[in-house]
């Protein structure tokens, strides 16, 4: 899990894209769950390359410029795991090595990083995904998204149309190339599954299973930076998950996000599937945080 702050502790639940300024060096992370899934990248590229990887013709030459910069960036942000031996890419941790030909640009870049990568290009109705590697969807296919700009990517998310699509297309054409930013998504899953490009399952969850194993946090550290040289920008995530009862174990966490999820709008509570896990998840955070109001009491 990142060491970047819980996203809902900031205070009351807003529709917002909850930007910052991203530091050079911070670009991309390298954490405990690397090698597992590098290991699962490089699974699902091999055995379901049409559900992961997709590129449209115009996109060639932001995909060749991610790759050059992951080349430039990795060896000397992280030389301790990857050096560069000819055409080859060599994680001196594992020895696991990564040809730099006989793929796609995007393909070999998604097989460098954790992250998955997504290339928005200008076209006529605003910045359209052009290309992907995108390896742990959070219940989105890439084929359906492939082509389509921010408001018809973004069309199943409750209010973002009217309330934050203008603000998205406004930040999109004036982002520069020297000032990247991030943000971080959250969500509450009934699985620590990575790759989920399926529909959120209707399922009603069981009040008697242990909410604390039986949910799990899912982070997503997103980052947006502009190429300077083919003018697209691109799209990272960083996807952590883990169970809720090992990411929740302060009583104020709990009550913060127990608070996020109250402030919801109902359309937005139902996309993120909290009318179906809400009251037990709600009763069990309740619990957690009433335990900092009893140590707090007087004896």
């Amino acid at each position: 899990m990142s060491d970047d702050p819980l996203p809902f502790l900031d205070g009351p639940w807003r529709l917002s894209m909850g930007l910052r300024r991203l530091e050079p060096d911070d670009w991309l992370r390298v954490d405990d769950a690397h090698d597992a899934q590098m290991r699962l990248r490089d699974r699902l590229l091999a055995e379901r390359r049409a559900e992961v990887a997709a590129a449209l013709p115009g996109s060639e030459a932001g995909c060749a410029e991610t790759l050059a910069l992951l080349l430039e960036f990795l060896p000397e942000r992280f030389p301790e795991r990857w050096t560069r031996d000819g055409q080859v890419m060599v994680d001196r941790r594992n020895g696991r090595r990564v040809a730099l030909d006989g793929e796609p640009p995007l393909v070999i870049a998604g097989r460098l990083v954790q992250e998955d990568l997504c290339l928005m290009r200008k076209g006529p109705d605003g910045y359209e995904l052009s290309a992907a590697v995108l390896c742990f969807p959070s219940h989105w296919r890439l084929a359906e998204k492939l082509g389509r700009p921010m408001a018809g990517i973004h069309a199943p998310v409750p209010a973002f149309g009217e309330r934050l699509g203008p603000t998205v297309d406004r930040f999109m054409a004036g982002l520069d190339a020297d000032r990247p930013v991030w943000r971080v998504n959250w969500s509450i899953t009934e699985t620590d599954e990575l790759f989920l490009p399926g529909d959120r399952a209707q399922r009603a969850f069981d009040p008697a299973e242990p909410v604390g194993s039986g949910l799990f946090l899912r982070l997503e550290r997103q980052t947006l930076r502009r190429l300077p040289q083919s003018g697209d920008i691109l799209f990272t995530i960083h996807t952590s998950v883990r169970p809720l009862g090992d990411a929740i174990v302060r009583p104020d966490h709990a009550a913060a996000l127990a608070a996020r999820i109250r402030e919801m709008p109902e359309r937005m509570s139902r996309y993120k599937g909290f009318h179906l896990m809400g009251m037990p998840l709600l009763a069990w955070l309740d619990r957690l945080a009433a335990a900092q109001v009893r140590v707090a009491a007087p004896g």
